[in-house]
């Protein structure tokens, strides 16, 4: 199968507020994808389904064609055992070194001996650079340096898929520079697929492979990293060129404030 992940007509609501509204996209293997919005538009949400958080109203996540919301608790967690997952705070154990941080996945889930665990942690951090800082505490770590731990465990389990939720977010250019490269690397040295949710354009352009971009709960453009440069869509213009006026909107839908001030008679 070529596609590790296949989203069809997702429909999905909190309450009667509707979030995804008929989402269609295909992740394949061994790519990396970008996934950009603006905040509130249901990446997050989208994400949600592909682990099997949330179950759709409508529609289907397909993931090794496998459908995400049909599967029983056991064989959701043997999906998941294939996924792993940087989180936009990186997510770390504050009371834990660096190396029980990696540890952690494969003593939970693995009946892996001790001395293989300490060589697959310190091949991780290895490849993220990190190896002599396994003893460390995550408050000892820069900001970086957390970053890359957090990349070092989403990927100690050997998953297919690795998703990255905002991992440029407030970094300096240097450090945002070094992880974009470890994205790409790993995806490429350890056969992955990845999933790159973010805002950051500079960076994530350079290393993605295709590009989906949502609004309201669709996706409104989607294509190569030159087709989406090059494009005329003007949800895709405003959001490459950061222009304050166009389709995406600054307000969240509202009356006229004029109609919820309390003016005074003149």
């Amino acid at each position: 199968m070529d596609n590790l992940i296949e989203v069809n007509d997702l429909h999905f609501s909190y309450g009667p507020h509707k979030v995804l509204k008929g989402i269609n996209l295909t992740i394949p293997r061994g790519k990396v994808v970008g996934i950009m919005g603006t905040s509130g538009c249901g990446k997050s949400t989208l994400l949600h389904h592909f682990g099997g958080q949330l179950h759709p109203s409508q529609g289907s996540v397909k993931f090794m064609g496998q459908t995400v919301h049909q599967l029983g608790l056991d064989e959701l967690y043997k999906m998941r055992l294939k996924m792993g997952m940087m989180f936009q705070v990186s997510g770390l154990f504050t009371d834990l070194s660096v190396f029980d941080n990696l540890a952690f996945p494969l003593r939970e889930h693995t009946d892996l001996p001790e001395e293989i665990i300490y060589d697959l942690v310190l091949m991780k951090l290895h490849a993220v650079g990190l190896h002599n800082a396994r003893n460390l505490k995550p408050s000892e770590l820069s900001g970086g340096m957390e970053r890359r731990v957090a990349l070092a465990r989403a990927i100690v389990t050997d998953p297919g898929l690795v998703v990255y939720d905002e991992p440029f977010a407030g970094l300096d250019p240097i450090s945002l520079g070094t992880i974009a490269n470890l994205i790409r690397k790993l995806n490429d040295a350890l056969g992955l697929t990845s999933v790159v949710v973010t805002y950051d354009l500079s960076e994530s352009l350079k290393i993605v492979d295709y590009l989906y971009f949502m609004h309201e709960g669709v996706v409104v453009a989607q294509g190569n990293v030159e087709e989406m440069i090059n494009s005329d869509n003007p949800f895709v213009h405003q959001f490459l060129h950061g222009e304050p006026d166009g389709p995406i909107a600054f307000q969240y839908p509202s009356n006229p404030i004029s109609d919820d001030l309390n003016l005074a008679p003149a």
